[in-house]
Formats: C-alpha cells, sequence, structure tokens
C-alpha cells in the first residue's frame, strides 16, 4: 500500500484531523495578528506600562519549551483552578499567546526602530500626521514585519503538532491513529511531511521573496 493509497483510504480520517488543525491555526494566527499587533503598538507607545512587561513576558515564554508550557497550562494550571478545560482551548489558547507575544515583539521593534528623520522630513514637506502615517509609515513599517510575521505564522503551523500530545485530535493524531492500524510508517509520515511541504514551502517563499525584495535597513537612509 503506497502512500496514495493509504491517502486515498483514510481520506475521511485525514480530513478529519486537517480540519481540526486548520481550526487550531485560524485561532492562533487572527488572536496572534490581532491581539498581537495591538500590544506592539502600545508596547511603542507606552514603553514603560506595556512595552516593558511585554518584553519581560517574550523573555520568560522564550526560556521555556513550549511543549512544557503546554503540559503546564493542561495539567498543573488546571488542577490549580479546579476546572477541566477541552483539551482544543487549552492548545489554542497557548499557541495563541505564544503567537501574540511574538507578533508584540515584531512589530514593537518596527515601530521603535523606525527612522524619525523620516517623520520629520514629512512634517517639513506640509505633511500631516495622518498622512505621513498613510504615505510614510505604514508602507516601510509594512515592508519591514510582513516577511518575520509569515515566517512564523508557519512556525505556529508546525507548533499544533504538539496538541496531540493532550488528545487533540489534529493531523498529526490521526496520522499516529492510521499508523496503529496498518502499521504503515513510512508511508503514514510522508504523507504527513508532503502536507506540511504544500502549506508551509509558498508561504516560506514569499516570506523569503518579500524579505528580499522590499526589507531594506532604513537605520541608515
Amino acid at each position: 500500500m503506497g502512500v496514495w493509497d493509504i491517502l486515498l483510504t483514510y481520506h475521511m480520517a485525514f480530513a478529519r484531523g486537517l480540519l481540526v488543525t486548520l481550526q487550531l491555526c485560524a485561532v492562533i494566527w487572527v488572536a496572534g495578528l490581532v491581539l498581537g499587533a495591538a500590544l506592539g503598538v502600545a508596547g511603542s507607545a507606552f514603553p514603560r506600562a506595556v512595552g516593558w512587561p511585554s518584553r519581560a513576558a517574550s523573555f520568560i515564554l522564550a526560556g521555556v519549551p513550549v511543549l512544557v508550557f503546554l503540559f503546564w497550562l493542561h495539567y498543573p494550571a488546571q488542577a490549580l483552578a479546579g476546572v477541566v478545560i477541552d483539551p482544543f482551548v487549552t492548545a489554542a489558547a497557548t499557541l495563541a499567546i505564544l503567537n501574540i507575544v511574538g507578533v508584540a515583539d515584531i512589530v514593537r521593534g518596527a515601530l521603535v526602530d523606525f527612522p524619525q528623520q523620516y517623520i520629520t522630513a514629512a512634517r517639513v514637506t506640509g505633511l500631516t500626521r495622518w498622512q505621513t502615517l498613510a504615505r510614510i509609515q505604514a508602507p516601510l513599517i509594512l515592508r519591514a514585519v510582513i516577511p518575520p510575521l509569515l515566517l512564523l505564522q508557519v512556525s505556529m503551523l508546525h507548533m499544533t503538532l504538539f496538541a496531540s500530545l493532550i488528545s487533540v485530535e489534529e493531523i498529526f493524531r490521526a496520522a499516529q491513529r492510521i499508523n496503529a492500524q496498518i502499521y504503515r510508517p513510512v508511508e503514514i509520515y510522508t504523507a504527513l511531511g508532503l502536507f506540511f511541504l504544500a502549506v508551509s514551502l509558498p508561504v516560506t517563499g514569499l516570506a523569503l521573496w518579500l524579505r528580499a525584495r522590499y526589507t531594506r535597513d532604513t537605520s541608515e537612509q
């Protein structure tokens, strides 16, 4: 039984796992990009009240393995709180927190590092604050943040595999269940790898192309 035979035979199981993976990604990506961008903007505007706590959280989370953080929120934290939360919610919340902090770091860094001479030049030419934001700041900042944001979202997609370890029925757990029935690890995990390549490579390629095409060091302009 080859890779395509397995995919055809167990397509419903793979489809259910894929749906859960995509649902996880939707929550993680939306929460990370929206809340992370807001936190990054707030951190640049209020460095002491928001920026430093955000950076401290990022520093702490960078030192904790994702799996440890996930297990801590799923077992000890829930035991201490006396609650039982659906594993999907726990996994989504864990990875969303990591994504929010990561996006906030990228956005805050781009805003803080933005060359002030650009703003000064805009004011000299008579542009209003909103015109400066729309015509100068926003385009340059987007060029700087979009490539790393795309790469971060690919990393978050890969991290959804950890959700299987707390019994979330995503695509990796579906592959494990199928393998337990027929034990064809080469074909099954090859199919799983092809799926992630099909999703990740175009996004990664786009991010690298955008970084090479548009990102430049504006600090020396």
